[in-house]
């Protein structure tokens, strides 16, 4: 008996454990993915990604910094 029950609470602090892990590497996994969306939107325009933060001012086209706006808005990640 002693087995048993000495075998349920691994299992607990495992599935404890498990959930903890969980609850940490999804919100970082997330930015990650948000990030690499950007990114990506960034380039398809023709941008370059520098700090943070897009910079289509070198792009030939009046509405590069729109079309990364909207690449963003309709972007899965980003909903």
């Amino acid at each position: 008996m002693k087995e048993a029950s000495g075998e349920a609470n691994l299992t607990i602090v495992a599935i404890i454990l498990i959930g903890v892990i969980a609850a940490v590497v999804t919100p970082i996994i997330t930015s990650m993915m948000k990030n690499t969306s950007e990114k990506a939107c960034c380039t398809n325009v023709g941008g370059v990604w520098t700090g943070g933060d897009c910079d289509v001012s070198n792009v030939g086209g009046a509405n590069a910094q729109a079309e990364y706006d909207e690449c963003l808005r309709t972007s899965e990640v980003n909903r």
